[in-house]
């Protein structure tokens, strides 16, 4: 059997866990979980050379010193550089072209946390062999609450390793969230994908022939520089940029998921960050000189300046060198507007 071609897109404006995270040192860059980054530990899970080839890796210009410093030692390693962002679509467009048609992608974020990897692994090569009978597959993450930060996906009629797609659920209001998680139908869509190369780039013809002309066109005039290539920025600025899920997913007959609970996490916010991480027996996570008193699911993260906390609970207290963010685990979501956040 074939090995699976992961494919990781690296990325990300860097602004759901300021100050942490800034533009030029996104999440996916930084050990967020653990003592490996989150880019990294995407890559470690890929790392079995029985199941796996070489990772490709999709990024852009300003993380290339990232990509490259964090895959040193990685035989093998190929690296596309979109000369600007334009959504999912075009991002894996520019991977299917340069692998082989019969190619098996396995898409991965670069910067979401699973627990168990032998769980991943073990949908991977059940979303593989559906790929291989040119299936567009997901992964359907088991939801463990009723999140409504999540699309959904219905599952439908079982197949050999997973079922059809019954139909793909936008992010719900709470009480519909609720619903889907007392019906047992549904799980989350956690943006990984299985694709046959070939069969997502006939699929992205058929639906999104604009996006698959214009990447073919940008890889046909790309350059190579050392292992990373870098398409054609003139024919790749024609793109009007759109996500995997609209561009293909929603659209295919040929829409597939394989269920998987794998303790999974797209690390969207502090509070995300805090859950995934492990606490102590008052449900605080404590990172550097910080002392809490009478405290209960506090996140306090600090690199350098001592931080003190007493009597609060599910709050978020983050020093980063001069900056400084308070906020509750409710409003952790907001954090990408504040202007701090953005500007940097």
């Amino acid at each position: 059997m074939s090995a699976i071609h992961p494919v990781v897109l690296c990325g990300g404006s860097g602004t759901r866990l300021w100050p942490r995270s800034r533009k030029a040192m996104p999440k996916p860059f930084l050990p967020l979980v653990g003592d490996r980054t989150l880019f990294e530990a995407t890559l470690d899970r890929c790392g079995d050379n029985g199941l796996f080839a070489a990772p490709v890796i999709v990024t852009g210009a300003a993380h290339l010193p990232h990509v490259e410093a964090q895959t040193a030692g990685i035989a093998g390693v190929q690296v596309i550089v979109e000369p600007e962002a334009k959504n999912t679509a075009a991002a894996i467009a520019l991977a299917a072209v340069r692998l082989s048609p019969d190619a098996v992608m396995l898409v991965c974020p670069s910067d979401h946390h699973i627990a168990d990897v032998a769980a991943f692994c073990s949908a991977a090569r059940s979303a593989a062999q559906l790929a291989r009978q040119d299936w567009m597959v997901s992964f359907g993450i088991t939801p463990t609450a009723p999140e409504t930060g999540f699309g959904y996906i219905r599952r439908g009629e079982a197949l050999d390793g997973g079922y059809k797609v019954d139909r793909f659920v936008e992010k719900p209001d709470l009480e519909r969230a609720q619903a889907f998680l007392d019906d047992g139908g549904y799980s989350w869509n956690g943006g990984i994908f299985a694709f046959r190369a070939g069969a997502f780039m006939d699929e992205l013809r058929a639906h999104r022939p604009d996006i698959a002309e214009a990447v073919e066109r940008a890889v046909a005039a790309g350059r190579e520089d050392g292992h990373a290539f870098h398409p054609a920025a003139g024919a790749f600025a024609a793109i009007d940029g759109e996500s995997v899920d609209y561009a293909v997913m929603e659209r295919t007959n040929r829409a597939a998921m394989v269920p998987v609970a794998m303790g999974w996490s797209d690390i969207g916010n502090w509070h995300a960050l805090r859950d995934a991480r492990e606490a102590d027996e008052n449900g605080n996570r404590v990172r550097g000189n910080a002392e809490l008193v009478d405290c209960r699911n506090v996140l306090a993260e600090t690199d350098g300046p001592r931080i003190s906390v007493i009597g609060l609970e599910d709050v978020a207290v983050i020093v980063d060198g001069n900056e400084i963010l308070v906020t509750t685990m409710q409003g952790a979501q907001k954090v990408g507007k504040l202007g701090g956040a953005s500007n940097q």
